[in-house]
């Protein structure tokens, strides 16, 4: 290779670092209560956002790039200093992006744990909430998980993970797969697309309500204690009928769907 292609090459992949890096994004900042990060994510990489205390809303955003704001709420003596915020580059142009209450607390892509023993730390940790938005461009996967609060995904396009303990779940996908879960609250999960692994969807104090492809092909188990089903599909039954537990398959069947309750209804609709 001659000099001279060298030099036209050398700027180009400089260019091409350039834009890596900007897609990874720098760390979010922290001004106050207040904690901000944006940037530049593509199809297919995840936006993930965990917390503990507070709610967590997802919404469209107007272009490509994307932000997530989080704010400190403290009540009843809590100490906002307590929380910080932390934000680390996933692979292919993703963020994560936690709250953590305490010093000792850890997060990644996949669980959070807290380590803080204090009992006066944990009284001041715990009165104090974040409430996360998240700005969720075309195309982009999101996960989000809270502990207690509300967990709300409207305008996503592509895959869609939300979870909570105490609180209700509502996440619908243009896209999908959607998967949604938590313990005392209703789940509401709504998606034009199942892909092509396991539904689960789980509560023990709520309903469960799914909107789901008219075509959709799946083998059924539906559980509950207390409530009922209801069902848009026809359903070839299969095994003993019983009003607390329901399987069947919809359409030609394999793949897995399954949604589990205890005190609550379950409901399978037809998007739309």
């Amino acid at each position: 290779m001659n000099r001279s292609s060298l030099t036209l090459l050398l700027p180009l992949a400089l260019t091409i670092s350039a834009a890596t890096a900007a897609a990874q994004a720098p760390s979010g900042t922290t001004t106050g209560d207040r904690f901000n990060w944006s940037g530049n994510v593509p199809a297919g990489a995840w936006i993930v956002v965990r917390s503990v205390n507070g709610p967590i809303s997802v919404k469209a955003a107007s272009g490509r790039g994307a932000e997530i704001t989080g704010v400190k709420r403290a009540e009843r003596g809590g100490d906002p200093s307590y929380v910080h915020f932390t934000s680390k580059p996933l692979a292919n142009g993703g963020i994560l992006v936690c709250a953590l209450w305490g010093d000792n607390s850890e997060c990644d892509e996949d669980s959070y744990h807290s380590h803080n023993n204090d009992e006066n730390g944990n009284r001041r940790q715990r009165n104090v909430e974040v409430e996360f938005t998240v700005s969720l461009p075309a195309g982009v996967n999101v996960r989000v998980g809270s502990v207690n609060g509300d967990v709300e995904v409207t305008g996503a396009t592509a895959e869609v993970s939300a979870g909570t303990v105490n609180g209700e779940v509502r996440a619908a996908s243009s896209g999908g797969p959607v998967e949604a879960s938590t313990v005392n609250g209703d789940v509401r999960a709504s998606m034009r697309n199942v892909g092509s692994g396991e539904l689960n969807y789980r509560t023990v104090n709520g309903s469960i309500e799914l909107e789901l492809p008219a075509s959709l092909d799946a083998d059924v188990e539906l559980r509950t204690v207390n409530g009922g089903f209801e069902t848009d599909f026809p359903m070839t039954l299969s095994g003993r009928v019983s009003p607390r537990r329901l399987t069947g398959k919809i359409g030609s069947g394999g793949r897995d769907l399954r949604a589990t309750t205890v005190n609550g209804s379950i409901k399978l609709r037809k998007i739309g």
